[in-house]
């Protein structure tokens, strides 16, 4: 078996996982279908979907690339508030100086989803 063939087989593996991560990382971030649909690119009815896994997000679709720098939001943000969902939550809704603006604001646009997760990466990997 050729690389390739191995990975047209592993898309719809990858798609699952991808999808039931990023269903995680936004309920745990407490953000509502409404959006987690506006940061994916997605309606509400998919993110829906999603969470029943009706709908798997394809892997080299912009969705998907949008999934994942939502997840590595999540992980970054996670491993700065030690896990307490809490302060992870109230950081994504109070307006944040360096960013100029409230975090959850800033996701809806890819622009500002590079945004908080480079200033996140800084935040939580100081060199």
């Amino acid at each position: 078996m050729n690389v390739h063939a191995k990975t047209a087989m592993d898309s719809p593996a990858q798609g699952r996982v991808v999808t039931k991560a990023v269903i995680a990382a936004a309920e745990r971030l407490g953000l509502n279908a409404a959006r987690t649909a506006d940061i994916l690119g997605v309606s509400a009815p998919t993110v829906s979907r999603m969470k029943r896994l009706d709908f798997l997000l394809e892997p080299g679709a912009k969705s998907f690339e949008l999934a994942v720098l939502l997840i590595r939001v999540f992980r970054s943000l996670d491993a700065i508030a030690g896990g307490d969902e809490v302060v992870a939550k109230n950081w994504l809704r109070n307006h944040n100086v360096a960013l100029n603006a409230v975090p959850a604001d800033k996701l809806t646009t890819i622009a500002g989803l590079i945004d908080v997760l480079s200033y996140l990466d800084a935040r939580r990997a100081p060199v």
